[in-house]
């Protein structure tokens, strides 16, 4: 029996994952399941065990891939900039999130039941990619916001990422949200990810 290089599995997992990425656009979590993902990657339905035992494995592994891509917006910010404002750090932060929907919806949904239906290695490798955001937010605090204390940092921290948890809803309104909060009396008023975002960032940094 030939024998499965770490290459090999590696490229198959991130088959699986972009295939549940690509059902994502159109369909709901509750809609997605394991055949449908099968019904878009090379192989069978029983193969996909062999990567991950729930879909909620494959979810968390996208929820993941889509920190990463975050972490390298903020490191790219860490890096390529030698001083910034607190408006020009808000700015950036926002502009990095404007550009990550998927992150934002993931973080919309119930993330008790993605973690709780997920092996221990999964949530920790999940975890991993998520403390990292969290660290390279307070590296990103530290440089351009030096007058923060740790304790500051730390309150941010603690208010700006369950905020994050939100903005998707409250920007992604559905046509019939939209109608029903009409009918309701509510005068919603829409706004982007980048202008809900800097406008918490910049009432939190006090710029």
């Amino acid at each position: 029996m030939r024998k499965v290089t770490p290459e090999q599995i590696a490229q198959k997992r991130d088959e699986i994952i972009n295939a549940c990425e690509q059902l994502y656009q159109t369909m709901s979590f509750r809609e997605i399941t394991l055949k449908e993902i099968g019904t878009i990657t090379s192989f069978s339905r029983p193969t996909i065990y062999n990567y991950f035992q729930t879909k909620e494995e494959i979810f968390l592994a996208l929820f993941q891939r889509e920190y990463d891509r975050w972490n390298e917006d903020l490191t790219a910010i860490l890096n390529e900039n030698a001083k910034l404002t607190k408006a020009e750090l808000s700015e950036k932060i926002a502009a990095s999130l404007a550009g990550r929907d998927q992150l934002l919806k993931l973080l919309s949904m119930n993330n008790y039941d993605m973690e709780s239906n997920s092996r221990q290695e999964m949530l920790t490798a999940f975890k991993q990619s998520y403390g990292q955001s969290m660290q390279l937010m307070s590296m990103l605090l530290e440089k351009f916001c030096p007058d923060m204390s740790a304790a500051d940092i730390r309150d941010f921290i603690y208010t700006f990422y369950p905020f994050m948890f939100g903005i998707y809803p409250y920007t992604a309104v559905t046509d019939k949200q939209d109608a029903a909060m009409k009918e309701a009396g509510i005068q919603y008023v829409h706004h982007t990810v980048y202008e809900l975002t800097y406008s918490c960032l910049i009432r939190l940094l006090g710029g």
